[in-house]
């Protein structure tokens, strides 16, 4: 009786709609749900990736090649180091270097130290932040190429509201974007007016992460406001300072929206030509394509460095 009692059993445990059938079937159908959600995630992952590629790394790598090319009459010839000899012979070339730097340095003056202070500012109010937030942030909004017009109105030498100050304060006039001592200054100041918001937010979400507590002890101390933002607000914002200042010198050493809409790229003997403006200048008024992309390569390498100090700076804040 045993055996057949086992049979039975056993074939129960096999029919339709049994437990140990469901088990399986449920097993099988979380399998199949599960590929069909990897396969999309995976499926989005490639698609992200190829158009990644496309965009990001042919260009690049087609411009390490056409750095070493030369095309002319339609045929195209290694070059060998030609081009990077040419731009190093180029006066164009060390011309566009200083006035890069010359960028850079006072954006740094201007475009890391103004959103600090402003994002300081910000923080001692108590009432109406979020109104002063977007105040702020509104230049960000704007398209860049509407902002530029607008600044270019404004250093008109004739009409423009900065001449219509000074003349209220009885200074002289200024040709702000036509003289060479006061250009590359003009450049500088539309910029920093166009660029601070995200800066000056950054470093308001910064400066609230700070205990209070620090502040207060600074205060029993008898330390005053300055000494309270030299003695506390830098050193527990250091961090933060040194990353943008990192990813604020890789950006101003690509300026060339603003030089180029309110210079024409060139400004008053050369007096706002960046390295990108020349690449743009080699390439697209002189045909010269290979020396744009040799003087592209040059700068992909040096900003390569101040990236891989900002993805160690990086690295070391989520440590």
């Amino acid at each position: 009786m045993s055996a057949p009692t086992l049979a039975t059993s056993e074939a129960a445990r096999q029919r339709p709609g049994q437990p140990g059938n469901s088990r399986t079937k449920n097993s099988h159908e979380g399998f199949a749900r599960a590929l069909r959600r990897n396969l999309s995630a995976h499926g989005f992952l490639i698609g992200a990736v190829l158009c990644f590629a496309f965009f990001s790394w042919y260009p690049m790598v087609r411009e390490f090649v056409l750095a070493f090319q030369k095309t002319k009459g339609g045929h195209t010839t290694w070059a060998g180091w030609s081009n990077l000899t040419y731009i190093f012979n180029d006066p164009a070339f060390w011309q566009a270097w200083r006035n890069t730097l010359l960028f850079t340095g006072l954006a740094l003056i201007l475009g890391f130290a103004v959103p600090f202070l402003v994002a300081v500012t910000l923080n001692e109010f108590r009432h109406g932040q979020g109104y002063l937030r977007m105040l702020v942030y509104l230049p960000v909004m704007l398209p860049p190429v509407a902002s530029v017009l607008l600044f270019k109105y404004f250093y008109d030498p004739g009409y423009g509201l900065f001449n219509r100050i000074l003349q209220l304060l009885h200074l002289p006039d200024q040709q702000w974007l036509q003289s060479t001592s006061t250009a590359m200054l003009s450049v500088v100041i539309a910029s920093t007016w166009m660029n601070m918001g995200g800066a000056t937010l950054i470093y308001l979400a910064a400066l609230q992460g700070i205990p209070g507590e620090l502040y207060e002890a600074a205060e029993l101390d008898g330390a005053g406001l300055l000494r309270k933002i030299w003695h506390v607000t830098i050193p527990q914002t250091r961090l933060i300072l040194s990353l943008m200042l990192l990813m604020q010198i890789i950006a101003t050493m690509q300026v060339f929206t603003e030089p180029f809409l309110l210079t024409g790229g060139a400004g008053p003997q050369g007096a706002t030509t960046t390295v990108v403006v020349l690449i743009y200048q080699y390439a697209f008024n002189f045909n010269n394509y290979g020396s744009a992309a040799a003087l592209g390569l040059v700068l992909l390498v040096l900003l390569a460095g101040f990236s891989a100090a900002y993805v160690r700076l990086s690295r070391s804040s989520e440590d």
